[in-house]
């Protein structure tokens, strides 16, 4: 790994110390992360967008809520 340095302002840096601290990463390895999902090729993303199969028809909201749906924190 190469080091280097990035200037941020304190509320992306806030968010990103907390982020740390909720998922027991060091903030290195959050950012890393982050580039990595806003550098890999749009195909290759991923998403959400239909996940869920609801237990009734057309009821993906109770289906989220059911499941404590929390989407990840870098999208």
């Amino acid at each position: 790994m190469v080091r280097t340095t990035v200037m941020a302002d304190e509320e992306l840096l806030r968010r990103v110390r907390a982020v740390a601290e909720r998922e027991g990463l060091s903030m290195a390895e959050v950012i890393r992360q982050g580039m990595e999902l806003r550098t890999r090729p749009a195909a290759r993303r991923r998403s959400f967008i239909g996940a869920v199969a609801a237990p009734e028809p057309h009821d993906t909201a109770a289906t989220a809520d059911a499941l404590h749906f929390e989407p990840p924190a870098w999208h």
